[in-house]
């Protein structure tokens, strides 16, 4: 099946299984239906299986959304206090549409809890309360923790509710990732559980010996290994290290769903010649995650300048992740999208698309573990492997039994689609989105300023315009959508090139830090620094890293020459 004609099928309010081979278009299509509803008013909850993909894709686990947490089964008691938790109910009263990522990692009784709790709440006996729901993930990749004891994981599809719900599965057909078609053939020959003896020849080609300073990204099995090469290689550096500390806002327990599925560290650790990894998607930018490069330089903001293996270089500033509940944000948290790249593990890597990464699959303990880690790859040509034992190219022998099925419903579901007239399919369209609340006419947005010649305005140029207009730091980041540390970033940045004249920053000091900047200015003197770490350390983290950046730049402002 197209990703169009998934997305036709989504629109109607059919409940959907969206699945296909790594690399098909799953996340696309999904971003492409959420802009759909929030262009007619509705706003879906997008939640997933574990906070790495909550995290990628900008929504919570669905543990947290539905408030089951940690639990294992849900009591008539648990449902009766679920009930009297006001923000609970809200939430879930005010979904029309339930998405939920990497739906392999699910098991079958949490999403019969998940069930059980929107019934509960909505009041409403349909399956999920009555709510859409679209599942989203290939169960081919790693499948749920088995409790002690289990052979077969439990995997969500067994649930009575994926049934009952009338699920539609569309299985993308395309492929998006792969440019070598061997190694295509390879991945396909896993799913089938089918591998032929000269591919198995072909793999043993891939298998290289590698000395001490092999700078390729690593995949391993365990954090243990991960940890050991990645610490042993920015400690072997020479020269200066510099440390960027996560800055976070919100809720605690929003903040530490963040901290545990952002695959930057909370305190990273870079030196000029550090292998680096980017971690969030931006086009724009130039990079997405998974994208690889080298530290080569720090900017005078004292940010990394990557030039990644395309030979791009990109000046790296801080971003942020959050955690929303429809249009409320929770918590968020800010860091570099960078991570140290001699190594990852396979979990982590799960979503990534890589040029080349050498794999060691000698300690796979998974179903599925080694699939995920070959499938990150665009062709043979950049897999250079370590090892692998058995399990590594095994998948779940359930999974194989049931997959065919899967496409056989899909084709069906698709037979059946395509007799629907466009009159009919519109029809459809319409009364869901008045079922949902929504409107049937699409909110316009608002297009980036351009410049007199036509051009778009830089992001820098954006910021310097709202901050000459008399705009404060906060409504700035607020118009903008960005964090209140990147507009200070970027005015720093305009002071530097000298857009910003001197002594004309004290404005953007906030009544509450006014009294304490002379103490951070001389702070900043009498340390002889710049940076940011050394103050907040002497200061014994009394003021944020955003109300340093604000002393700094006033005080780069007073005394810059």
């Amino acid at each position: 099946m197209t990703q169009e004609r998934a997305l036709d099928i989504l629109k109607t309010g059919a409940s959907v299984f969206l699945t296909g081979e790594p690399g098909s278009g799953k996340t696309h299509t999904i971003n492409q239906y959420v802009a759909y509803l929030r262009e007619h008013g509705i706003e879906p909850a997008i939640t997933a299986s574990t906070g790495i993909a909550a995290t990628h894709i900008g929504g919570m686990t669905i543990h947290a959304w539905s408030g089951i947490g940690i639990k294992k089964y849900l009591a008539e008691e648990d449902l009766d206090q679920l009930s009297t938790n006001e923000r609970l109910v809200r939430r879930i009263s005010q979904t029309a549409v339930l998405i939920i990522d990497e739906i392999s990692m699910l098991s079958a009784e949490t999403l019969s809890m998940v069930d059980a709790v929107t019934r509960s709440i909505r009041r409403n006996e349909e399956p999920f309360g009555g709510m859409q729901v679209v599942f989203v993930g290939d169960f081919f990749q790693l499948p749920p923790v088995s409790r002690a004891g289990d052979e077969v994981a439990s995997f969500a599809f067994k649930s009575p509710v994926w049934t009952e719900a009338r699920t539609i599965v569309c299985y993308l057909s395309d492929q998006y990732r792969q440019e070598d078609p061997e190694f295509l053939s390879f991945l396909t020959q896993i799913r089938k559980g089918e591998i032929h003896p000269d591919t198995h020849s072909l793999l043993l080609e891939k298998k290289v010996v590698l000395d001490e300073g092999d700078s390729r990204t690593r995949l391993y099995s365990h954090n243990i290994d991960v940890d050991h090469l990645n610490n042993q290689r920015i400690e072997a550096l020479p020269g200066e290290v510099h440390v960027f500390e996560m800055d976070s806002r919100g809720s605690d327990g929003a903040i530490m769903s963040l901290k545990k599925g952002c695959l930057s560290p909370e305190r990273l650790l870079l030196k000029v010649g550090a292998q680096v990894m980017f971690t969030k998607n931006n086009f724009e930018g130039g990079f997405v995650n998974g994208t690889l490069g080298e530290v080569e330089s720090f900017n005078s903001l004292g940010n990394p300048i990557v030039r990644t293996r395309q030979g791009k270089k990109i000046e790296v500033e801080p971003v942020e992740w959050s955690v929303t509940d429809g249009s409320r944000t929770l918590g968020t948290i800010t860091q570099l999208p960078l991570r140290l790249a001699w190594a990852i593990t396979v979990h982590k890597s799960q979503g990534m698309t890589l040029d080349e990464a050498v794999v060691d699959l000698s300690k796979a303990f998974e179903y599925g573990q080694g699939y995920v880690a070959l499938s990150r790859l665009k062709s043979f040509g950049g897999l250079f492997l370590l090892g692998h034992n058995k399990r590594a190219l095994e998948v779940h022998p359930h999974i194989l039994s049931v997959d065919m099925q899967f496409r056989e419903d899909s084709q069906g579901a698709e037979d059946v689609f395509g007799r629907l007239s466009p009159e009919e399919r519109g029809v459809m369209e319409k009364n869901f989105i008045r079922a949902c609340g929504g409107t049937l006419e699409k909110s316009t947005r608002k297009e980036k300023k351009k410049t007199k010649k036509g051009e778009k305005q830089t992001t820098y140029d954006i910021t310097f315009d709202l901050w000459k207009s008399g705009k404060t730091l906060a409504e700035i980041a607020s118009i903008r959508e960005v964090t209140l540390s990147t507009v200070i970033s970027h005015l720093e940045e305009l002071f530097m090139k000298g857009r910003i004249e001197k002594g004309s920053l004290g404005s953007i000091v906030p009544k509450t830090l006014v009294k304490h900047l002379a103490a951070l200015n001389t702070a900043f003197f009498e340390l002889g620094t710049d940076k940011l770490a050394p103050v907040f350390e002497k200061f014994e983290k009394k003021y944020s890293y955003e109300e340093l950046k604000i002393a700094r730049l006033v005080f780069l402002s007073d005394s810059h020459v």
